[in-house]
């Protein structure tokens, strides 16, 4: 059950020294590490709204339509995650109540290069937008300079509509660490964020993981894509290839594991990855994160059940006969989709839910994002005389036994005064 794994040692200090250069010199390291890593020099890091109404025409109506159609289902799916405020009263006179407040500012990190993810920034912009987020900074890589006349900076035009659509405005040409870096400490130009979301490669999640000790937070732990697919003999071996191909051309460390309890199920899916793999686009991407991957054969449903529980998959699929039974007994996971006609990509892009999700085992302990990520709870209580009344004495006689004189002074000082008025 053991995720690839890289030297991290050489790789933090890399990441830790342009942290600290953009936490000193501002736009001028982020334009250097620009600069350097994604072979563009700007005089800008503002993307303008002309940019943003050019991008807009290079988009085909197909497309259009698709991220519309996809904001759509994701706002419904997430608008109902915000529920209303409900105020209880323990005891009478004692009132109490929580209310979400939206993190007033944050950062989405997209990335851009060969997979430029606009369907992440709508994932992270919508559930922002519900929450109440105030300021919402966006930063995605620019693309390199393509000849000699200076060609180049500009991003990809299927984000900048994207951002168009769910209203986010302050978009900056910064990618990589130094884009982690601006948010978190802030440059001339792009603002300093309270959290920051968005995955990205080893370098971003580093950084990301970096900032976190000095108070900036951050969505979760993350690492590469990886999804769990098990495969009963009603699947077809078909979809279970294309569904693991899906995730392996994430990234040559992304990780993608096939549990079976049928043997007969493992010769047709090998057969059908070969066969798809060689059409892929992505093929070598692939082909390197299938060395890091697995096929396990087990007893019966059981053990599967067992054996995913404990890896906590990203993304686990269930292509047998029974999956909403075996769903319940699913504890463990990012994400769950149910039946053979459920393919992972649909979440990615457009089911609605969110495809922000804990990978490398943290489904144990983590959610993935929802409008929870965007907002803080408070809590508040307001007591009347008569609430005070009936919890004073509770609350002096703990905070006696604990040896807090002040905090009982607190509360007696209080009952004092309304019985010398009465």
């Amino acid at each position: 059950m053991a995720r690839p794994v890289f030297d991290a040692s050489e790789l933090e200090q890399k990441v830790k020294a342009i942290l600290n250069e953009v936490r000193t010199e501002g736009d001028t390291a982020v334009k250097k590490y620009t600069a350097l890593f994604d072979g563009i020099e700007l005089n800008s890091l503002v993307v303008s709204e002309n940019e943003i109404s050019e991008a807009e025409k290079k988009i085909s109506p197909e497309l259009k339509a698709a991220i519309q159609q996809a904001a759509a289902n994701i706002t419904a799916f997430h608008k109902k995650q915000v529920s209303p405020v409900e105020i209880i009263e323990t005891m009478p006179g004692v009132q109490c109540w929580r209310k979400s407040a939206g993190i007033e500012k944050v950062g989405l990190y997209i990335p851009g290069g060969s997979a430029p993810l606009f369907s992440t920034l709508l994932m992270l912009a919508i559930p922002a937008k519900i929450a109440g987020c105030k300021e919402i900074v966006l930063c995605t890589p620019p693309s390199p300079q393509s000849d000699g006349r200076g060609v180049g900076g500009e991003i990809n035009a299927a984000i900048l509509f994207a951002a168009k659509t769910v209203g986010v405005t302050k978009i900056f040409k910064a990618g990589g660490v130094q884009a982690i870096a601006a948010m978190a400490y802030g440059t001339q130009t792009i603002p300093r964020v309270y959290k920051i979301f968005g995955p990205g490669n080893q370098y971003v999640t580093c950084a990301k993981q970096l900032i976190q000790k000095d108070g900036i937070a951050i969505d979760m732990p993350a690492g590469p894509s990886e999804v769990a697919v098990y495969a009963d003999e009603t699947a077809d071996p078909a979809f279970v290839a294309a569904d693991l191909l899906s995730q392996a051309e994430h990234g040559p460390d992304s990780q993608v594991v096939l549990v079976t309890n049928q043997e007969s199920v493992v010769a047709g899916v090998e057969k059908q990855i070969e066969k798809q793999l060689a059409q892929l686009p992505r093929k070598e991407i692939a082909a390197k994160a299938l060395v890091n991957s697995k096929i396990i054969i087990v007893k019966d449903e059981e053990v599967a059940i067992s054996l995913l529980n404990d890896y906590a998959a990203e993304h686990l699929i269930l292509s047998c006969a029974n999956a909403d039974a075996m769903a319940e007994k699913i504890v463990n996971a990012g994400s769950v989709f149910l039946g053979n006609y459920s393919p992972e990509s649909v979440g990615d892009y457009a089911s609605g839910t969110n495809h922000t999700l804990p990978t490398n085992g943290y489904a144990k302990a983590y959610s993935g994002v929802s409008v929870d990520s965007f907002v803080k709870k408070i809590t508040y209580q307001k007591l009347s005389k008569e609430g005070l009344q009936n919890i004073g004495s509770t609350v002096e006689t703990m905070a006696a036994a604990e040896g807090l004189e002040a905090h009982k002074n607190a509360v007696r000082i209080r009952l004092r005064e309304q019985g010398e008025k009465e």
